[in-house]
């Protein structure tokens, strides 16, 4: 589980921003919080705030972050084969003062796993500039230890691997160089530890609906088996059941592709046919844009509740009325339906979700931008009014942060396109 992302210097957030899953120390829906170890954690993130304040942008820090762990050990170096080069991803700088543009950008997680025989924190990050990576650090704590222990540091020619064992120490030092991680190299020679930190980001997911292109590609996305195995089908349907009664079955037809990779698959929703036994079929690319978001959603929602990853969601909110908003929410909040402890973190527009009958105060988010176009995040949990007071539970969220109580809102200002010049 995820306990805390920091990160600085990416896109619009300049300084260090801390999004932090740790329940604290408040008495609504005590019942959510989930322990594992000695940590409390949440199982949702909602993040609020005007447009472009920077929502977007936390999700965007993880996502580089996760990327770069999977995919460095092939970014430059001196690698015999061309073509299983990767090119380095762009390093987003906050690019408003000329310190920044010249500064390192640092990406940072805690985060623990559990299974039967162990329960271990891990506290993995590094620091980047243009040339590469200039800091990278992994250390662990056991269920019962008081302070993390060093498994390996770098930093600039300095390099301790003490907490791997001999012969793979002799492995990192042959093969390391400046634009590859650590772990990223590591998992890929299989040392164990540095494995199962890539696994944990790769496990983790992603989905930004406000993206044209990744919104095709996810809505082309169908769940695995779907094509062939009528109980995959069958729990899709049960899933679509929850909003969208009218759809009473689905056909699924592959076609073959000739002198392509891949098959195509065909699928129509069955419809029952009003005052009739009849039925009808119509494509499922004709249904509604909600029907067809809650559908390129249904994967990366069964993957993340079964594995317990992270699933990272970018305008939840889009094209979904707010009650298939709650709902989805709910799969998460809900020991019974999220056993394995996944987490949600999300961005939207949809104030209704404020409701404090439905999210604990260090389950809200907001982003903010200023005058200079730096963005900080911050708590409902920790905001101060300006009185001086933290928010109470009983107080109505959405309405007083629609009323700009907490920040995190346009401004608004009267114009009009047709008043001539």
């Amino acid at each position: 589980m995820l306990i805390q992302f920091r990160f600085k210097n990416f896109k619009s957030f300049k300084d260090d921003t801390i999004l932090d899953l740790s329940a604290t120390k408040i008495t609504e829906y005590s019942d959510r919080v989930i322990q594992v170890g000695a940590e409390k954690i949440l199982p949702t993130a909602a993040i609020y705030g005007a447009n472009a304040s920077g929502k977007s942008n936390v999700i965007e820090a993880f996502r580089y972050m996760t990327n770069y762990v999977l995919e460095s050990f092939a970014y430059g170096g001196e690698l015999d084969d061309k073509k299983s080069k990767t090119r380095k991803p762009k390093l987003n700088l906050f690019l408003f003062d000329a310190a920044s543009k010249n500064a390192e950008s640092s990406f940072e997680v805690y985060f623990i796993t559990s299974d039967e025989n162990s329960c271990k924190s891990y506290n993995y990050g590094f620091t980047l500039n243009q040339n590469g990576v200039v800091e990278e650090w992994l250390n662990s704590k056991a269920k019962t230890a008081r302070e993390y222990k060093p498994i390996f540091y770098r930093n600039g020619n300095e390099l301790d691997l003490s907490g791997l064992p001999g012969k793979m120490q002799d492995i990192i030092k042959a093969s390391l160089y400046d634009e590859a991680l650590i772990v990223s190299l590591g998992a890929k020679q299989r040392i164990p530890k540095l494995k199962m930190i890539r696994e944990w980001f790769y496990n983790v997911n992603f989905a930004n609906f406000g993206n044209p292109f990744e919104n095709a590609f996810l809505s082309s996305l169908i769940p695995h088996g779907f094509a062939d195995d009528k109980a995959v089908q069958k729990k899709v349907l049960d899933y679509f059941a929850a909003f969208d009664p009218s759809i009473i079955g689905f056909n699924a037809e592959v076609i073959k592709s000739d002198g392509e990779d891949m098959d195509h698959v065909k699928i129509d929703a069955i419809h029952r046919v009003t005052g009739s036994d009849e039925t009808a079929s119509i494509p499922l690319q004709e249904e509604s844009d909600g029907t067809l978001k809650m559908f390129a959603l249904y994967p990366v929602l069964q993957d993340t509740l079964n594995t317990g990853s992270v699933l990272f969601v970018d305008e939840l909110n889009a094209r979904l009325h707010p009650l298939l908003v709650r709902g989805f929410l709910i799969l998460f909040l809900n020991p019974k339906t999220n056993p394995n402890h996944a987490q949600l973190v999300f961005t939207a527009h949809d104030s209704w979700q404020l409701s404090n009958n439905l999210l604990r105060r260090d389950e809200i988010w907001f982003t903010e931008k200023n005058s200079s176009g730096v963005s900080t995040l911050y708590s409902l949990a920790d905001f101060i009014d300006d009185d001086g007071a933290k928010i109470r539970k009983d107080e109505s969220y959405e309405k007083n942060y629609l009323l700009g109580k907490y920040g995190a809102i346009p401004t608004l200002k009267y114009f009009d396109m047709f008043k001539g010049e």
